[in-house]
């Protein structure tokens, strides 16, 4: 079956939306505070496509996954604790928000989607990525060691029950 990952438009947007919820019930089967205070929603999915950050990744002829991939300084990420960020000079791109419909996890997907948002962000000519994730968040610790990333220390975010977020980078 094809696989392949393109920007994301409108027309996704319900698909979209059904695969953060498919998120936000396994965050929260984990005991995890992140996405469970109403973001994210539409409107800052409709401002990743808006802005050109936001991509699918498509499965046969339906949308399997979500992520924004985010160039440019991230407030978020100018304040690191418990460590530093390997590269503080050149451009980097933030991947957020990547998800996957239930009906595709356990298919390595995930790996194949961060892999492709790498790519495509590489050959923009950016060679700097981060993410961060909840410390709970077991998988996505998972798939940003298995893409390389250096976890590098914690970062705040908006969340008022648990803001600390294992940050992570990867430089090429």
């Amino acid at each position: 079956m094809q696989k392949y990952t393109r920007l994301a438009t409108k027309d996704d947007l319900a698909e979209i939306m059904a695969i953060i919820g498919d998120a936000k019930v396994f965050l929260k089967k984990s005991g995890s505070t992140q996405w469970q205070n109403g973001y994210p929603n539409e409107e800052s999915i409709l401002d990743d496509i808006k802005n050109g950050d936001g991509y699918v990744l498509v499965v046969g002829d339906k949308v399997a996954g979500y992520t924004a991939a985010i160039t440019g300084v991230d407030p978020h990420y100018l304040k690191i604790e418990g460590g530093s960020w390997s590269d503080n000079d050149d451009p980097y791109t933030t991947i957020h928000r990547i998800c996957l419909s239930s009906n595709y996890q356990g298919q390595g997907l995930s790996r194949i989607f961060m892999s492709d948002i790498i790519s495509l962000e590489y050959a923009t000519g950016i060679r700097n990525f981060r993410v961060d994730t909840h410390r709970l968040n077991k998988p996505m610790q998972k798939l940003a060691t298995s893409n390389g990333f250096e976890y590098r220390g914690i970062i705040q975010v908006d969340d008022e029950v648990d803001p600390d977020r294992l940050a992570y980078e990867l430089n090429m």
